[in-house]
């Protein structure tokens, strides 16, 4: 579930009985609207987690948008929505070095995960993809292979790298720290893990990091929105077909729903989550993304 403060942001949230969810929200100083969308898809268990939070940092509204999807089960993912913008926040250069402060930021939840997991037998991870919006600038931090896409001038635009075994700088990082890729279905590290970066995954931590890949976009009048999704859906819709799906949705809860569901018709065989940031530059239009606060059931 997303963290919503509702001093800062008007929000709603909708449950349905398949274990979808949707929710959205607009904030305080009307430059974003945003909105979110979930379903466990065609698995039995849920291993995508989100989060979605607006908050005031030295006298900043902050955006903070995250997307991350557990392997080995839940733990890790769930672990690092609901402690990595804490961490962030709380950094002393937050403001004023934002792209160190998330680098620190993710290896420090990374390394007290993995303390809290000294007694656990199974071996969990979890991929993040992350949207910091601080006064004009969008900082965009991944780790694995969940995707952040923006639209720009009507284009679409990969704004993280998935992070594969067999991409040939991250295979080399993998050989030069003493492990091995291998084809097992997928290409693999240490023939298990289909991703190289991740929070979590103990027993591959030398090789599979948590060290962030960031990348800074102005936000300005070209920056349309920002959709940010797990695997689940990027393994079916394509960056260009996403962006062309929900360019008209004006209502991010609706455009994610719009990509969720599409995911599901298409077969996805994983979770899907998915989270869209509109980006608000006529005043006139910034009640397009507001929702009335609601309790859901």
């Amino acid at each position: 579930m997303g963290y919503l403060n509702s001093v800062l942001q008007s929000s709603s949230q909708v449950h349905a009985e398949d274990g979808r969810i949707s929710g959205g929200g607009l904030s305080q100083n009307g430059k974003f609207s945003y909105g979110y969308a979930s379903s466990p898809g065609k698995r039995s268990s849920m291993e995508d987690f989100y989060e979605t939070r607006i908050d005031g940092v030295d006298g900043e509204i902050v955006g903070l948008f995250g997307v991350f999807d557990g392997h080995g089960g839940a733990r890790a993912a769930e672990y690092v929505k609901h402690n990595l913008f804490n961490n962030l926040i709380r950094h002393p250069k937050f403001i004023s070095d934002t792209k160190s402060a998330i680098a620190d930021a993710y290896s420090h939840t990374d390394t007290e995960f993995l303390k809290s997991e000294n007694t656990q037998n199974r071996d969990a991870g979890s991929t993040a993809s992350t949207a910091i919006l601080v006064g004009d600038r969008l900082l965009v931090a991944n780790v694995g292979d969940s995707r952040a896409v923006i639209c720009r001038g009507g284009n679409a635009i990969a704004v993280s790298r998935d992070h594969k075994p067999d991409q040939t700088d991250e295979r080399q990082r993998i050989e030069d720290a003493g492990g091995f890729v291998m084809w097992a279905g997928t290409w693999r590290v240490g023939g298990v893990l289909a991703v190289s970066r991740a929070f979590g995954d103990r027993l591959l931590k030398q090789y599979v990091v948590a060290d962030p890949e960031i990348q800074e976009e102005k936000i300005d009048s070209s920056l349309e929105f920002l959709i940010l999704a797990s695997d689940g859906l990027w393994d079916v819709v394509s960056n260009e077909e996403a962006v062309a799906m929900i360019k008209p949705v004006q209502d991010p809860e609706q455009a994610a729903k719009r990509l969720m569901q599409e995911a599901c018709q298409r077969g996805s065989a994983d979770n899907i989550t998915c989270v869209v940031v509109r980006f608000l530059f006529d005043q006139s239009s910034t009640n397009q993304g507001a929702t009335t606060p609601s309790v859901s059931a």
